[in-house]
């Protein structure tokens, strides 16, 4: 049997210390802020990128340069015998083709997974190679499978405010300023490859409401599971609030009690486009290997 490497970036949410227990790779996303280099979780915290958010500061992201990504494939390469590369959705970044037009000169030992995820679903989806490389599955393999279940996922967000989606061009300056007076509270869905708009709330509570009811229809009508979360897994995640995520993190709990979700702080480059104090909520089909 192979030995196999797990690699992901930091749009997955998973930090290097997570990383050294998981026994995998991530590679931390690119910023440029005022004019300077960071890289998540090397040297840029979650503290240090909200307050450089909040100051509004000028802040881009970008993808892994070719180097950074071959560079670790190589080293890898001297101890495993296949990598398998989960970066973030094909939809939502060019770091993925990237990533697969580098795997072209590996001959066949480096397996760039396109299955659309990001965030805990992209996570999930690291757990879910971890687990058939220790089972036996091919790199090939596992790229087949978690492709095969790509759209077995969902992902609904609540953005508290309408600023950083305009500054991002996803809404224009009359819509946003419209939504910030009326203090609409957004929710955007995340289903394969693109980030839309799935409705609008008055309130966090209610802008909850909407998300926890749309995931259990989900789990019901889309993935086998049942209302109280047996079948799936769920997740939740959040940016910059993590007092309000576990008052949520509760009702999660609360609503699928067959599940143990866990929160996670959603990766800088998703919080740079969505801003401080959203709340996600997850869910993935469970799989059998």
């Amino acid at each position: 049997m192979g030995r196999i490497a797990v690699v992901t970036d930091s749009n997955s949410g998973i930090t290097q210390d997570m990383a050294k227990e998981l026994g995998i790779s991530v590679i931390p996303m690119p910023f440029t802020i005022d004019g300077e280099d960071y890289f998540e979780d090397i040297n840029l915290t979650q503290d240090q990128f909200y307050e450089k958010l909040l100051s509004d500061c000028s802040i881009m992201t970008s993808q892994p340069s070719p180097e950074t990504v071959t560079d670790l494939w190589d080293d890898l390469l001297k101890e495993y015998d296949e990598v398998v590369h989960i970066p973030m959705s094909s939809g939502l970044s060019g770091s993925c083709q990237t990533a697969v037009v580098l795997s072209e000169d590996y001959d066949g030992k480096v397996h760039v997974v396109n299955n659309q995820r990001i965030s805990v679903t992209q996570l999930e989806s690291v757990f879910q190679a971890k687990q058939m490389a220790e089972i036996g599955y091919t790199g090939s393999q596992i790229k087949e499978r978690l492709e095969k279940d790509r759209f077995d996922s969902s992902i609904y967000i609540m953005v508290d405010t309408l600023k950083y989606l305009k500054n991002g061009g996803r809404l224009t300056p009359a819509v946003a300023a419209i939504g910030s007076l009326l203090k609409i509270k957004p929710v955007l869905q995340i289903q394969g490859e693109k980030l839309d708009k799935f409705g609008m709330a008055r309130t966090q509570s209610q802008a909850k409401s909407m998300m926890l009811a749309q995931i259990e229809k989900d789990i019901t009508e889309r993935f086998g599971g049942t209302s109280d979360g047996e079948g799936v897994s769920v997740f939740m995640a959040y940016s910059h609030n993590e007092d309000v995520a576990n008052e949520f993190l509760n009702e999660i709990k609360e609503r699928f009690p067959k599940t143990n979700p866990t929160a996670y702080a959603l990766s800088l480059s998703v919080s740079c486009h969505i801003g401080p104090g959203a709340l996600a909520v997850a869910c993935t089909k469970n799989e059998k290997y």
